[in-house]
């Protein structure tokens, strides 16, 4: 295993610690607690807290900042943060108008969360709202899952319910659009390699040079089935057929992101996505916005994951607001 590392079980405390090096402008990053906050707390909004375990960068630390996140909570990698840390930053973030917690349907991370949520309500009076993100079509009930996997659509859910945070919307609007992004989006991710989670120091699972995983996990989890390596135009129709057949796209514009899993190069992720551009024209759906790259990975697997939102006009407008963020910026 050849990692840019010094101790395993240092990695997350010193990733952080170059992060808030990287970007003190717009991060406030707690090393105690591996809780990352936007550098100027914005008052009388409502508070926007997400998390999970590391290993998936940008997400979620690299989305806090104006029109995302408030906050974000690192667990150790592909661990649920736990819920004293999730209560710390849940307290510090709220300025009198609420919390809305984003948690990706994982067991870990659903009941961690609820636990911050009702110690800080207890303890401080914080009124935190919850929505579960269980966008992955791949497979339902899997390792850790009690359900869909919360995958690459909890970038959707970030952006358009930041910006209407950012807007000044009150906690229940926050919550409603949320949950309306989470209701319009579906995903389903492919791998070509395993991840190498850094304690471990060897690849999750086998995967032979001439075999894919169709249906793939953030976290290496096993997906739909494995077959043998084919081409581009034949691996777009495996992400695009089960999206499609799972929610009708052609109702309203959507919004589309080709992601990489953290180690397929740009141009091969470009290309992917003119492929799934062609299927999607030839399905009848509208291409509203579209965003390549490395977004929601999973360390240093190859391959890509499709995820789509079907959108209407304000989620749209939402979209298109300012963000400006690590991972994320447009806008003014």
């Amino acid at each position: 295993m050849k990692k840019l590392i010094n101790d395993p079980e240092e990695v997350v405390t010193e990733s952080l610690r170059g992060m808030a090096l990287a970007h003190p402008d717009l991060l406030e990053i707690d090393l105690e607690h591996h809780n990352v906050y936007r550098a100027e707390k914005k008052e009388g909004k409502v508070a926007l807290l997400s998390g999970g375990g590391s290993g998936h960068e940008p997400l979620h630390g690299g989305f806090v900042g104006p029109g995302m996140l408030d906050a974000a909570c690192c667990g150790a990698v592909f661990t649920s943060p736990v819920p004293d840390q999730i209560m710390e930053a849940t307290s510090k973030v709220d300025s009198g108008r609420g919390v809305l917690h984003i948690v990706k349907n994982y067991t870990g991370d659903v009941m961690n969360f609820e636990m911050a949520a009702e110690l800080a309500a207890d303890m401080s009076g914080t009124e935190v709202n919850t929505v579960i993100v269980d966008d992955d079509v791949a497979v339902k009930d899997s390792l850790y899952t009690a359900g869909r996997r919360g995958v690459g659509g909890t970038l959707f859910v970030e952006k358009i319910a930041g910006a209407a945070a950012e807007e000044g919307s009150n906690l229940q609007t926050v919550t409603e659009v949320a949950q309306r992004v989470i209701d319009n989006t579906r995903s389903f991710g492919m791998a070509l390699t395993s991840c190498t989670v850094p304690a471990a120091g060897r690849p999750t699972f086998d995967l032979a040079e001439d075999e894919i995983e169709l249906g793939i996990g953030i976290h290496g989890e096993p997906g739909r089935e494995r077959k043998p390596l084919v081409s581009a135009k034949e691996l777009a129709r495996e992400l695009v057929e089960p999206i499609l057949e799972d929610l009708d796209f052609t109702t309203a514009p959507a919004i589309v992101m080709l992601g990489g899993m953290g180690a397929t190069p740009l141009h091969e992720l470009y290309l992917m996505y003119g492929e799934v551009a062609e299927l999607l024209a030839e399905r009848g759906v509208t291409v509203a916005r579209s965003l390549v790259g490395n977004y929601v990975t999973s360390l240093d697997m190859a391959g890509c994951a499709l995820s789509m939102c079907r959108a209407d006009e304000e989620m749209l407008r939402l979209w298109d607001a300012p963000v400006d963020t690590a991972g994320l910026r447009w806008g003014e």
